[in-house]
């Protein structure tokens, strides 16, 4: 492993899922322990982190639009759950010694702060770690969308989104066992395919501001200090 990390300012992509672990639902205690050692090593290499977390293991707001529910409510509520999230990743890392902010793109400051470009930099050049929550904070854009954005604000040099795969294969791993590993890939191919790893608008959003997106397995442990070291772990999407 390299003795310094190739990136300096880094946006992670945590999926909701991955927090639930092998549960179904919630939030599994071990899984946001083992996230937080994790991020606690990558910051003690000196990377400025901003975390994105996404909501789909408490709640979805496009799956609830499934069963009649207004889409922008069903957003909001999305929106919510990914603050549950961002504070149960905050206590944890804050038990491991590291500061750590939480700032929503909706307003609820008794627990968050306001999400403040000026603000977040701040921190960051502090080396606290930031957890932006709650999307968007607008509807109809997913926390994939927000965390491109989120990267591009903070001037991350790469995303990396921990997912519980190990990166992007040419069909779904879980049931094609012959699925094949790409390890390299374009931004254009991506959409052209339409690999789901991200959507589509988060991908376009970091094709435009040429930022190379790393999809790497987040449940193995050791992952993400390999990724900030610029080992070739996942699949890289670049231009």
């Amino acid at each position: 492993m390299n003795d310094a990390p190739k990136y300096k300012r880094v946006l992670i992509k945590l999926s909701g899922e991955a927090m639930m672990g092998e549960m179904g639902f919630g939030i599994d205690p071990n899984v946001v322990l083992n996230v937080a050692d994790e991020i606690a090593e990558v910051h003690a290499l000196g990377v400025e982190l901003g975390i994105v977390i996404g909501g789909g293991n408490i709640f979805r707001g496009i799956r609830a639009k499934a069963i009649d529910m207004d889409r922008v409510t069903a957003d909001h509520m999305g929106m919510l759950a990914t603050v549950i999230n961002s504070l149960a990743l905050q206590d944890s890392l804050e038990k491991r010694g590291l500061e750590t902010r939480v700032l929503s793109a909706i307003e609820i400051r008794q627990v968050a702060e306001p999400l403040i470009r000026r603000r977040a930099l701040r921190h960051l050049e502090q080396g606290r770690v930031v957890i932006f929550a709650a999307g968007t904070g607008n509807p109809y854009f997913s926390t994939d969308t927000a965390a491109a954005l989120r990267a591009m604000e903070i001037h991350a040099e790469i995303l990396m989104k921990g997912t519980k795969v190990g990166g992007l294969y040419t069909s779904d791993p879980e049931t094609n066992p012959e699925a094949e590993r790409i390890n390299r890939i374009t931004y254009l191919k991506v959409l052209e395919r339409r690999l789901r790893v991200m959507d589509a608008t988060a991908i376009t959003t970091c094709m435009d501001n040429n930022l190379p997106i790393l999809i790497f397995n987040l449940r193995k442990q050791g992952n993400m200090i390999k990724a900030v070291s610029g080992e070739q772990i996942g699949s890289l999407i670049s231009m």
